[in-house]
């Protein structure tokens, strides 16, 4: 008895020691999950937007894309016409081969447009992109201000632009090069208040 009194000292003297710096999780919380504080910068030019500035869309000077973005920031979304589809691109860095549904939401829209990882010739890594014909009813998201969320892509707040929709009208005029126009997983549903 006297020596196991000495050794409960001893390990409890030790724990003491050693004290946990991770937060404690809650019941329903994965195991061994681990909570990480996000950088305001990931290396890859993206920085911390300030709240006062405001997002703009630019058209290229061919007519057949419109990029959204912050004035000395990268782009955020990119929309274009290319063989008769719209092609979304949501400027967030993706893992080789991941998929995910990028969820648009205005205009009394919901549409949930599948994204793929895909590699963008000239830019380093993958980025998010995904297509639907623009006669599929939720491209008429793009028609207004907009919500769009992205798992790990987090969400952007998006303003309505002439630029955007020259896009869709002009991929709308030009049926002949466009694919048969059913919708690429894109669902169209109202918007619950």
């Amino acid at each position: 008895m006297k020596i196991a009194y000495p050794i409960a000292l001893a390990a409890l003297a030790l724990a003491g020691c050693s004290r946990s710096s991770a937060l404690p999780a809650p019941d329903n919380a994965p195991v061994d999950a681990v909570r990480l504080a996000m950088p305001q910068s990931d290396g890859a030019g993206f920085s911390a937007i300030d709240p006062k500035a405001k997002g703009s869309w630019i058209a290229a000077p061919d007519g057949a894309s419109a990029t959204y973005g912050y004035a000395g920031q990268p782009p955020l979304l990119t929309v274009a016409c290319r063989s008769g589809l719209l092609m979304v691109t949501r400027h967030s860095p993706a893992e080789v081969g991941a998929q995910a549904l990028f969820a648009l939401q205005g205009g009394g829209r919901i549409l949930r447009l599948p994204v793929d990882a895909t590699a963008v010739p000239g830019q380093r890594g993958y980025i998010w992109q995904g297509s639907l014909a623009p006669g599929d009813p939720g491209a008429a998201v793009f028609q207004s201000a907009f919500n769009g969320t992205l798992p790990g892509g987090g969400m952007i707040k998006v303003t309505a632009g002439e630029p955007m929709r020259e896009v869709l009208r002009r991929c709308k005029a030009n049926p002949a090069a466009a694919a048969p126009v059913t919708p690429l997983g894109g669902t169209d549903a109202p918007a619950s208040e």
